[in-house]
């Protein structure tokens, strides 16, 4: 079957990439990057496709960062982009799960952040029974609480425990800020967190005399202030290819710099000044914007004044009555995701657009591999 040429080819719910939109985020960080002599290992866990992970390689980046499934498979779509790297940025553990490592890592370089001997131990062991080596990041918790062991004697104890296997590769620290949301009233407090936490980690490597080539951190969010924390050298921001109603909301970019919508159809009008719509929780993911009230469930772009108000599995409800315009029966609209990660992990396809033209169908290839 041929694929749809403009946008009344495509059949709704259909989930769209404003091309123009997409190829300046890419660049805009692209050129950030270069400025402050930052890598750039994005994550991939946003737009999940080989055919991305590709224009972000071409503009820079050294190579791309995964999820845990995922980056645990031989058919892993972020090897089919070329990457000469992949950071696995969590902590794998099961033999099956490493079985499957070792293959990765017998088409392109493969690092791991963890934060335990166990995860160090699993790694090493089977790295020497397949004859590899892999690159190692040592997680730290700056703030997050989520992965990551404090700045501090037990941080180091694992560092050195890496750094003494034949089979792994000390890169350094890795951590993940994604505790500091502006516009938060601690959000700041929590930046110098973060930046006390890197300077600490980097009097601590130095005076126990280990490697710290790489310091890896980063988050959307925190994204443009990375060089103002002194010592982080890589950068993986995930979110910022498409950005979403989350980012909007925390000052990150405009609604002009959302390149994913969901393309849909009004299908009911049941009461005067409401609709339906044919996507719900299924199609746009039930994610709230945090702090948000009351709590709405995507932005309509021609009707911004529209409320998505409640959602089911496979309707949205909108409240037309502060819209200048009240849409018809068949009427299509586009919404902005509150958060755009979940949105394309629930959709096998993507459109790239231009204007009304579909210029790509790129299927969504890392999405929903838990195993």
């Amino acid at each position: 079957m041929a694929n749809p040429a403009t946008l009344t080819d495509l059949e709704t719910p259909a989930l769209l990439i404003d091309l123009d939109r997409l190829e300046r985020n890419l660049d805009r960080v692209a050129e950030y990057a270069r400025e402050h002599g930052l890598r750039l290992r994005p994550h991939t866990k946003t737009h999940k496709t080989p055919e991305i992970g590709r224009m972000q390689l071409d503009r820079g980046a050294v190579g791309l960062t995964v999820d845990p499934a995922v980056g645990a498979h031989v058919d892993d779509p972020m090897l089919a982009s070329g990457t000469p790297d992949l950071l696995v940025a969590y902590p794998v553990l099961g033999q099956k799960k490493l079985e499957r490592l070792a293959e990765v890592a017998r088409h392109t370089r493969v690092t791991v952040a963890f934060d335990s001997f166990e995860v160090a131990d699993g790694l090493a062991e089977i790295a020497a029974a397949k004859g590899l080596r892999f690159g190692a990041l040592v997680e730290a918790n700056l703030g997050m609480n989520r992965v990551g062991l404090t700045p501090g004697s037990e941080l180091m104890r694992l560092a050195a425990h890496v750094a003494a296997s034949p089979q792994l590769e000390l890169e350094g620290v890795n951590f993940y800020p994604g505790n500091v949301w502006p516009p938060d009233e601690d959000a700041e407090s929590k930046f110098e967190q973060v930046r006390q936490g890197v300077a600490r980690l980097r009097e601590d490597f130095e005076r126990a005399g280990l490697p710290l080539g790489i310091v890896s951190g980063g988050s959307s969010p925190t994204l443009f202030r990375s060089h103002e924390i002194e010592g982080l050298n890589e950068i993986r921001p995930g979110t910022y290819v498409f950005n979403d109603g989350d980012l909007v909301e925390a000052g990150h970019c405009t609604w002009d710099d959302c390149a994913a919508s969901v393309l849909t159809t009004v299908i009911s009008t049941p009461r005067e000044g409401f609709g339906m719509l044919d996507g719900g929780s299924k199609t746009f993911s039930s994610d709230r914007i945090p702090g948000q009230d009351p709590p709405l469930f995507g932005r309509i772009v021609e009707v911004p004044e529209a409320r998505i108000y409640k959602q089911n599995e496979e309707h949205g409800h909108v409240d037309f009555r502060e819209a200048g315009e009240r849409p018809r029966i068949g009427d299509r609209l586009r919404v902005i995701p509150n958060h755009v990660c979940v949105c394309v992990n629930l959709h096998e396809k993507m459109y790239g657009i231009r204007g009304d033209r579909v210029e790509h169908v790129w299927d969504v290839r890392g999405r929903g591999k838990l195993q």
